[in-house]
């Protein structure tokens, strides 16, 4: 049986306090020079434990393939995201005389 978490619940639940677990969780991966991997690994974690969360709090189905899997997902986007911004400001600000800034989450060698 697939449940539906309800949308103020989905918001409460999945994109206040995870998807800023989510957030700082790939600014401190980023900062401390891990692999991307492990950011990957930490976001099949964290949907674990929010997945718990729901069930706990709203009764909802513990054991739902599908909503593991899209709550997973943002996460891990949100996650990637912060990877990736944090990566780019640590290149640019440690090495500014071999990289310059190329966007939000892209550096290239300076010219």
């Amino acid at each position: 049986m697939i449940e539906m978490v309800g949308t103020s619940q989905w918001i409460l639940i999945v994109l206040l306090p995870a998807a800023t677990a989510a957030w700082l969780m790939g600014q401190a991966i980023a900062a401390t020079w891990r692999p991307f991997w492990q950011l990957v690994i930490y976001s099949l974690v964290l949907g674990c434990a929010n997945r718990f969360m729901i069930y706990a709090l709203f009764d909802a189905n513990l054991v739902s393939g599908i909503g593991y899997l899209l709550d997973t997902a943002l996460l891990l986007a949100v996650s990637t995201a912060a990877y990736r911004f944090t990566l780019v400001r640590k290149m640019v600000t440690q090495y500014p005389w071999l990289y310059e800034r190329l966007g939000p989450f892209a550096w290239r060698d300076r010219r």
